[in-house]
């Protein structure tokens, strides 16, 4: 059992509460999925430092079963983006649903993915099934909860600290274990492409649902 240490909590007044809240809610509310980045250097620490922001989101049993591989190398990046290219060029033309792609078609997307060349970070996330404990074999629980908590937390860190990023799941995710030579209880979950927006990115000029459609009150 883990010794047990006082909480170290701040207690806001109400109003410090509300203004904590509606900053961050303004902050957040900016942030905007990019696609066209610059191939401006980003100063590491602010990589660095979102995942350790990351690292301290809650788990199932405190097993973090998560790990964050940071990509920079060039030729790494282009492998990447040649097997993922590959992977969404197939599944464009032969393995999505109609439905899907007609979900997608207003969004400008297609099998074309030369922003992971030039953002100059990948963060690629991989959900940990396992650990070891000597050769003993422990089971990790609640892996994709945890690990996409994570993700929220690594997003989030990322755009506080100035960051555009790029939430990318090519399907099937196989190849970015091979590629990074990550062991078997180690699985892909999320590439995050990272760095500055090019001076000419845009956006799909999109609205988010009302709060009465997503917000339930008992």
């Amino acid at each position: 059992m883990y010794p047990f240490i006082p909480l170290k909590f701040r207690r806001y007044t109400p109003d410090e509460q509300e203004l904590a809240s509606r900053n961050f809610l303004a902050a957040m509310a900016t942030r905007r999925t990019v696609r066209d980045f610059s191939p401006e250097p980003v100063p590491y620490e602010l990589i660095e430092n979102a995942i350790r922001c990351a690292a301290s989101a809650p788990s199932g049993a405190n097993q973090q079963p998560w790990r964050f591989v940071v990509v920079q190398d060039p030729g790494i990046k282009r492998k990447i983006r040649i097997a993922a290219e590959a992977e969404e060029k197939e599944s464009y033309e032969h393995r999505m649903p109609s439905e899907w792609l007609e979900a997608l078609a207003p969004l400008g997307t297609d099998w074309r993915k030369p922003f992971l060349e030039t953002a100059p970070y990948l963060i690629v996330v991989f959900r940990v099934d396992y650990g070891w404990k000597g050769e003993r074999k422990v089971k990790h629980y609640y892996v994709q909860e945890s690990v996409g908590i994570a993700c929220g937390f690594l997003l989030a860190a990322l755009h506080m600290a100035g960051l555009a990023t790029l939430t990318h799941t090519p399907s099937p995710m196989g190849f970015l274990a091979q590629i990074l030579e990550r062991p078997a209880n180690e699985r892909p979950f999320l590439l995050v492409p990272v760095g500055y927006p090019s001076p000419e990115a845009t956006v799909p000029d999109i609205a988010r649902k009302p709060l009465s459609e997503l917000l339930v009150v008992r």
